[in-house]
């Protein structure tokens, strides 16, 4: 072995290092995810060096507000914060086939109509690959310039001569630099390639986008120190045999993370949807029991979602409780604080509830909703049309407060709603629409006595 070396072994999953190798990593508790790689040694500092490093004081450091580049896509917009910051490293991560690639695409056709020179690398697919799917898109302009590459060393030599403003990799599971000996895609490469891109960002004030494979658990895949190291985290959830994309961020050094942009994937790419309440509720049954809408927050967005509730009697002894779009645990929960604070009787019914377009809800306003719609099931009673409802149900019945109420009624008399069941402590201090009828419950059966 060289001199300046050692062997090491790390986690695949996490990045968990280790001197030795294990069977179980003592870190995210995997097992046989530690692979052996060969990490050369850093040499120490001198005091020379230490001397040279300029400590500047805090109120000597002038801000500068970047002006950002316009995609012209305003769902994304919204999410990176306003724009894309010039010299910033962002990481798109989904699963395969939600459009991650096809996003990245139209956002590079968008800034190359701009005169923004693009330089779109990919690891995975090849020229004509590319170009079949940028024929879908559209007509791109002469800006946009492709490279299929997979050697880091000749990436970052093209990027340093040629200049481009903005650059994605795709994917970085499939970069690898010669003078680290591991396969593409293990914990020393990944980490190394982004510690490169990184640089290369900050140093020629160049935008880079990432696309980073996912695990079966939906994280990135890879050492956790990738998500760290750059300064965006978008994730792009949704399901792949489902129309509607939702583009989410959660790490944003440059805006916030409460945001979140909704797509439909048609023929010619990603489409915007603007109003997604009224995408969600497109199809909505008329004087069906069970059936009623609620009213939720992704960040400071309001969505309007349909929940759906079919209870029917057992035809075995243990009764069958499917949830698809909400969490199954809580709607065991609700329907044991029906049978024990309203004395309805559910435990020799089956109970199927389902969130209508393959939304998934994990707020708790939404409770007030799926108890409602499980009785309105129950007893095969239809719920007004009109007639909209969100709070937070307790384990005595009690309906709790939630937050950005006003935002939430707003988003409802938009669409059309006149009616709308709430809790009675948030109905102090909001303005009320017009013609827009608030109803105010502190428990459970009020709520109930109401419908």
């Amino acid at each position: 072995m060289a001199k300046g070396k050692n062997n090491v072994f790390f986690c695949q999953e996490c990045g968990y290092e280790s001197s030795k190798w294990v069977g179980q990593c003592p870190a995210c508790k995997a097992w046989n995810t530690m692979v052996e790689e060969i990490v050369d040694k850093k040499s120490s500092v001198t005091h020379r060096q230490i001397t040279e490093v300029q400590v500047a004081k805090l109120n000597d450091v002038q801000s500068s507000s970047e002006k950002r580049m316009d995609t012209h896509i305003e769902e994304l917009n919204r999410v990176l914060g306003g724009g894309i910051v010039p010299g910033s490293l962002v990481l798109v991560g989904g699963d395969p086939g939600i459009g991650k690639s096809t996003l990245l695409l139209q956002t590079c056709k968008s800034l190359s109509d701009q005169k923004i020179a693009v330089l779109y690398i990919s690891g995975e697919e090849s020229l004509q690959q590319i170009k079949m799917r940028a024929d879908r898109i559209g007509i791109f302009s002469d800006e946009m310039a492709l490279l299929c590459e997979t050697n880091l060393d000749l990436i970052q030599g093209v990027i340093e001569e040629r200049k481009p403003q903005v650059v994605v990799i795709d994917s970085i599971q499939t970069m690898f630099r010669e003078n680290v000996n591991s396969a593409p895609g293990s914990v020393s490469q990944v980490r190394e390639a982004t510690s490169v891109l990184m640089r290369l960002a900050k140093e020629q004030g160049i935008a880079i986008f990432v696309v980073g494979h996912v695990t079966k658990e939906g994280t990135v895949a890879g050492p956790r120190v990738l998500e760290h190291m750059v300064d965006t985290v978008l994730y792009f959830e949704g399901d792949r045999y489902a129309s509607y994309r939702i583009l989410r961020a959660v790490k944003n050094r440059f805006g916030s993370t409460n945001e979140i942009g909704v797509f439909e994937m048609c023929q010619s790419g990603l489409r915007e949807v603007p109003n997604p309440s009224e995408y969600m509720l497109d199809g909505k049954p008329k004087n069906a029991s069970g059936s009623i809408v609620v009213c939720t927050m992704e960040g400071t967005r309001p969505l309007l979602v349909e929940i759906q509730a079919l209870v029917c009697h057992s035809a075995f002894g243990m009764p069958r409780r499917t949830a698809a779009g909400v969490d199954y645990n809580r709607v065991n929960l609700l329907m044991a604080v029906l049978e024990k604070n309203v004395g309805v009787r559910l435990a020799d019914q089956d109970a199927y509830i389902n969130i209508a377009g393959g939304m998934k809800v994990s707020e708790p306003a939404t409770d007030l909703g799926l108890v409602l719609a499980i009785i309105s099931s129950f007893r095969n009673r239809p719920i007004a049309e009109d007639m909209i409802c969100f709070g937070e149900v307790g384990l005595s019945g009690e309906v709790r407060s939630v937050n950005m109420v006003e935002q939430r009624i707003a988003e409802a008399h938009k669409l059309g709603f006149k009616q709308c069941i709430l809790p009675k402590v948030c109905m102090k201090n909001i303005q009320k629409p017009d013609g827009m009828l608030l109803k105010g419950v502190e428990n459970v059966r009020e709520a109930l006595e109401i419908l």
